[in-house]
């Protein structure tokens, strides 16, 4: 049976009253406009399933609209166009010749029914490594097979019959591997993550100070939705015949760092180019993920055993903790220990509260992603952090009180924040701080930091600093010994 006890989460929903140009020319003219949040209805659906096209890796599949459908229709159907069901696909293109990422966005349209604008099938590259990631606004996204889609495009949905929840992925480790190899060959140039306004290096997907209970999850897809809810991709073309459309977005870690996050502290987030949009750069998980892993100084937040979406029947699952971690690029571990729940609570301690009070300056003054839950961007990652502590039990698990206390109004929007920044807790510094950096050193070889990845004995092995508890981490896997399970 699948895992549906994961607490649903409020998302981002569609974007009420604001017209497509004038979007276009705030975005042109570097202001961010965020979501009105829409309440979802008591008896919307949640649990959803996503038709997966034929060859999705191919151009072809990649033009092919996702159908999105009730897992169970006696719960009530699944509607695109409702902003608290609505699913979304992001795909990333790789040239193996070039190492250069090119974006793309399969679209997602209700069963039996038809896109606004039919999606044009992209020119990819002669042997192009083609990787899609899922993101949902509701509870449950089951990906559903057609003719052997799940299998062509090596697609994971969680493991033993429990599903992430929210997040899924098509052939992202091959992708990955392919990505790195052209980085490390000087192939693929990744964009330094620069230094924010408040004198500490820009977050990360990775960093303590942003990351919450379910890390590196959904992404920053957009759609286009019309009066009579048909839906597009999102171009300037589309947007353009599609007078009065209005866009949908998919709630995510990913797209609060890109949009939000980057945009209150004056950081760039690592754009590429949209084949579905010539001549735009458009932002993506992929492109996320890939800077945290080369920039992201320790601690590095990865995602822990205790991850809501990890969990099986509400218990820690090494398989399934691997096979989300291969997903976003993190490396898989050997044991639950050494994903340590425990450790990633006393890092968030360490870090996040120091850092959003550091930040106040400018979050306070930046709209709130989701306004049914917070006033300004500040008390959103306020009250994300209440949570996060609550859903990851941290307390218990390490004897700290919550250091944030959130007010709210009388219909529990939070307000304003207190926060107390426990002793030791550093400079707010999210991407390291300013401490002594401590490095290991392999067979002569020197690891920056004691984070990286080494060859030993013949097998690769990943080291991790854990500062918390003052010891490193090293974990060696023999290839092909960690799979996650297709479907």
């Amino acid at each position: 049976m699948y895992d549906s006890s994961r607490r649903a989460r409020r998302r981002w929903p569609i974007l009420v009253g604001v017209s497509i140009p004038l979007l276009l020319l705030l975005i042109a003219a570097g202001v961010v406009v965020l979501p009105h949040l829409t309440s979802r209805a008591a008896d919307d659906n949640t649990d959803c399933s996503l038709i997966v096209p034929p060859n999705p890796l191919s151009a072809q599949g990649l033009a092919t609209p996702y159908q999105l459908v009730a897992t169970n229709p006696a719960n009530g159907p699944c509607h695109e166009a409702n902003p608290a069901q609505a699913a979304f696909v992001q795909g990333a293109i790789l040239d193996p010749r070039t190492g250069q990422i090119s974006i793309y966005n399969p679209l997602v349209i209700d069963q039996g029914t038809q896109p606004a604008i039919q999606p044009t099938p992209p020119k990819l590259p002669q042997g192009a490594i083609v990787a899609l990631w899922f993101g949902f606004n509701g509870d449950n996204l089951t990906l559903v097979d057609n003719n052997g889609s799940l299998r062509q495009g090596r697609c994971v949905n969680g493991v033993n019959g429990s599903i992430f929840g929210q997040f899924a992925y098509c052939n992202a480790p091959a992708f990955f591997a392919a990505a790195n190899y052209a980085i490390r060959s000087g192939r693929l140039k990744v964009p330094p993550i620069g230094t924010a306004k408040d004198g500490q290096p820009c977050p990360t997907t990775r960093d303590f100070s942003l990351v919450d209970q379910d890390q590196s999850d959904n992404v920053v897809t957009e759609y286009l939705v019309t009066a009579d809810g048909r839906i597009a991709q999102m171009t300037a073309a589309n947007a353009a015949a599609l007078q009065g459309a209005q866009v949908q977005t998919n709630g995510s870690d990913e797209r609060l760092l890109s949009i939000g996050l980057d945009s209150a502290l004056g950081c760039t987030p690592w754009m590429a180019p949209d084949l579905a949009d010539p001549g735009h750069m458009v932002a993506a998980l992929p492109l996320n993920e890939l800077q945290a892993a080369l920039y992201q100084k320790q601690p590095v937040a990865l995602v822990p055993a205790g991850d809501p979406m990890v969990l099986n029947n509400g218990q820690p699952d090494l398989r399934k903790l691997n096979a989300y971690r291969v997903g976003v690029d993190q490396a898989p571990v050997a044991s639950l220990n050494q994903a340590s729940t425990a450790t990633y609570c006393q890092n968030l301690v360490n870090i996040a509260p120091a850092r959003l009070k550091l930040d106040q300056q400018f979050t306070q003054a930046s709209p709130s992603p989701d306004a049914g839950a917070a006033n300004s961007l500040f008390t959103f990652l306020a009250q994300r952090f209440v949570t996060t502590y609550q859903e990851l039990n941290c307390q218990a698990l390490i004897n700290l009180p919550d250091p944030i206390t959130v007010t709210t109004d009388a219909n529990g929007v939070a307000i304003d924040a207190t926060i107390n920044v426990p002793n030791g807790g550093g400079n707010g510094g999210g991407n390291g701080g300013q401490g002594t950096t401590v490095n290991c050193s392999v067979n002569g070889r020197v690891i920056q930091g004691c984070s990286g990845t080494v060859t030993i004995n013949g097998a690769p092995c990943t080291f991790t600093l854990d500062q918390a508890n003052h010891q490193v981490v090293i974990q060696c896997t023999r290839r092909g010994t960690v799979q996650p399970q297709q479907g």
